[in-house]
């Protein structure tokens, strides 16, 4: 499994040990605020036990990084990617609260581009973004992915149909533009 290190973080595979913290982030509803409802902790723990798995690849389910401060090795969110399809990944990301705003979203974002595209094997990655979270709109924007378009009362979520922006990277585009990011 990969282990991605960036200027300020480390990000490495979620670990049996990392439950408290991703119980906390997604137990707050701030950082869940467009992602999901509450949900119970056995639902959590669900989710978060099939993201244990030894991932490789190509497998079927998430590659779960946790972002770790390369100086204090706190935890501060969740990265990764699933693949949808030949070829193509869906990119998602969770910040703690006090993670959120200092540029760790793009950085770690980055990161599993690079990754994906290089080691992965993808030429596409896409990220569904619930319409009105203009924070991670704006950090996939950042990265180079394009709106490519919206998908009308797609996702159920605070009691009523939400629509969904989707955007879209493709690897010549990335590796077209990662040279000159700044």
């Amino acid at each position: 499994m990969p282990i991605l290190k960036t200027a300020r973080l480390t990000c490495r595979p979620l670990t049996a040990a990392d439950w408290p913290f991703f119980l906390a982030l997604q137990q707050d509803p701030d950082v869940m605020r467009h992602v999901a409802d509450a949900r119970r902790e056995s639902e959590i723990r669900e989710a978060f036990d099939s993201r244990l798995a030894a991932w490789h690849p190509g497998d079927a389910h998430w590659l779960c990084l946790v972002l770790c401060d390369n100086e204090t090795h706190t935890s501060l969110g969740v990265t990764g990617y699933i693949h949808r399809a030949k070829e193509s990944a869906e990119v998602g990301f969770l910040l703690a609260p006090d993670a959120q705003g200092k540029g760790y979203a793009t950085e770690s974002l980055r990161a599993v581009c690079d990754y994906a595209f290089t080691h992965g094997g993808l030429r596409r990655l896409t990220a569904c973004v619930t319409e009105g979270n203009h924070s991670s709109r704006h950090v996939l924007e950042k990265v180079g992915f394009v709106l490519e378009g919206t998908l009308r009362e797609s996702y159920w979520l605070q009691q009523r149909w939400q629509n969904d922006w989707l955007l879209g990277l493709l690897k010549r585009e990335y590796i077209t533009t990662a040279g000159s990011r700044s």
